[in-house]
């Protein structure tokens, strides 16, 4: 437990940090956080991958992550604004394709790779299952985590932002706080009222009244959140601008919704990889709570969906 609080005491000094650094510096400290997140949660699961005996290539699905991100934070400079994502999906198939031929091309290490783990078939074969597999930890985490870097230059997304440094920062706070809210207060409420059991093969730990009490505070408090940045006037007039002010707070508090149920089916989706990998922990990197992934779980389908809603209210 000791281990446990002091873990989470470290993050949110890291996260404020950040935050501040983005603020008061510049933006690309918070990319560079983001690629780290990347690069580890990308690494524990590949990890992952292999326990299930999903052969992959462990240093390109580490490398990726720093190019995906470097190649997102170009993209946008250069002022290709959403059309940014295509250039990370055009990476996912680059990276894919390169490892397919690595495999064909150093075939003598293939085949001692096929040996050593008694496949039986064509080199081609065991290239394109290993290939394949790699593409799916370039995708999950590391491609749905690193659109946080869209949110973070949320400002060269929309035309309506071009002109307000704070829009970003809007959006950033609502995609940390949902989750934040929402495992907090599921936790909290599962325990203090009990009940049947949300998915009791996958994670026997969650209760249906803990999910449904973790999505209503996470309304509760997004919407106290939002009225407290209306009061800030730079984030205001933007708000204002596009029509999410105090009288619009329904259409905030709907996402908040809807992010807080897929924060919990993020949640559940890495359940069931750690059930099928047959691990408690994706790592040990924090400790009292594992390893990356088991923190930013929520994150990686909250995080592209959230920045899909904004920049819909935004354009």
């Amino acid at each position: 437990m000791k281990e446990r609080f002091l873990t989470s005491i470290g993050s949110v000094i890291t996260l404020i940090l950040v935050f501040l650094l983005k603020i008061y510096v510049s933006p690309y400290f918070f990319d560079v956080f983001v690629t780290v997140i990347c690069v580890l949660a990308a690494l524990e699961m590949s990890k992952m991958f292999k326990k299930m005996g999903k052969y992959n290539h462990t240093e390109m699905v580490t490398i990726f992550p720093i190019v995906l991100c470097v190649g997102l934070a170009l993209s946008l400079y250069l002022g290709l604004g959403f059309y940014s994502l295509l250039v990370g999906l055009g990476l996912v198939v680059c990276f894919t394709l390169g490892t397919f031929l690595t495999d064909l091309i150093f075939k003598k290490q293939t085949k001692n790779e096929m040996k050593i783990r008694g496949y039986v078939g064509s080199c081609a074969k065991f290239a394109f299952n290993k290939a394949l597999n790699t593409m799916y930890c370039y995708l999950y985490p590391t491609f749905l985590l690193a659109t946080m870097i869209l949110l973070n230059h949320f400002e060269l997304l929309s035309p309506v932002g071009k002109d307000f440094a704070n829009v970003s920062l809007f959006a950033l706070l609502f995609a940390f706080l949902i989750p934040i809210f929402t495992d907090t207060f599921a936790m909290f409420t599962g325990c203090l009222i009990g009940g049947k059991k949300l998915c009791p093969r996958i994670s026997p730990g969650k209760t249906i009244s803990g999910a449904i009490g973790g999505a209503v505070c996470c309304v509760i408090l997004s919407a106290s959140v939002f009225l407290l940045l209306n009061q800030i006037e730079s984030i205001n007039i933007v708000l204002e601008a596009v029509n999410l002010g105090i009288n619009n707070i329904w259409k905030i508090l709907i996402i908040v919704l809807i992010g807080s149920v897929i924060s919990q089916l993020g949640d559940i989706f890495e359940s069931l990889l750690k059930r099928k990998a047959d691990v408690k922990d994706t790592g040990r990197i924090l400790p009292g709570h594992g390893g990356i992934l088991d923190r930013f779980d929520s994150y990686i389908f909250v995080t592209p969906y959230l920045l899909i809603a904004l920049v819909f209210l935004f354009l």
